[in-house]
């Protein structure tokens, strides 16, 4: 990896680091060059403003979920064990020093958001939700999710719940998190 794309991907862990633990106007290009150890003008060479930075980390992390629900796709035919394995996606973020979902935190500024930020963050969710209906709608015709609501129902039910629950335990301290949360919804829809 050249310096420069080094550069730029550390740049971008930062980011998505503290929007994870601030949000969107909870930093700027100055905790970003300070916490990687650069000038800001060198924080503007790889990204002229901070929504250019936020659209491009949103994007990164939307890849990185696509890759692992193909992953569990490959690795899981069973459905109940497909959902399971996403609830653990969120667990494992969260039980990061309680971080929350980068794309949760931005959905939450969501109309203060620039345009391509926005953007970005919807798709994320449009691929979650997307993955979830699929592997309710698998659930349900296989017997092992007997819920008569729609797939795409269930769908936004259980993304809501994980997102909520990250929320929910840092703010309250719980330490329950998406994991407990996640376990009991889908206790009380899966046989």
């Amino acid at each position: 990896m050249s310096a420069v794309a080094g550069t730029a991907t550390r740049v971008m862990d930062v980011a998505e680091a503290l929007i994870q633990q601030r949000g969107y106007g909870g930093f700027s290009f100055d905790d970003v060059a300070q916490a990687v150890g650069i000038r800001k003008p060198s924080v503007h060479h790889h990204f002229r403003t901070k929504a250019d930075l936020v659209a491009a980390l949103a994007h990164r992390y939307t890849g990185r979920f696509e890759s692992a629900l193909a992953a569990i796709d490959v690795a899981r035919r069973d459905p109940v064990a497909r959902l399971k394995a996403y609830v653990r996606l969120f667990a494992t973020t969260y039980a990061q020093d309680g971080r929350l979902c980068v794309c949760g935190m931005l959905g939450a500024e969501a109309d203060a958001l620039p345009t391509d930020v926005a953007d970005a963050v919807a798709g994320f969710f449009r691929l979650n939700l997307d993955w979830l209906t699929a592997a309710f709608r698998d659930a349900q015709q296989c017997g092992r999710v007997t819920s008569d609501q729609r797939p795409a129902a269930l769908a936004e039910l259980m993304l809501s719940a994980l997102e909520g629950a990250m929320v929910v335990g840092r703010g309250s301290r719980s330490g329950g998190g998406p994991e407990a949360v996640g376990k009991s919804l889908l206790a009380g829809l899966a046989r």
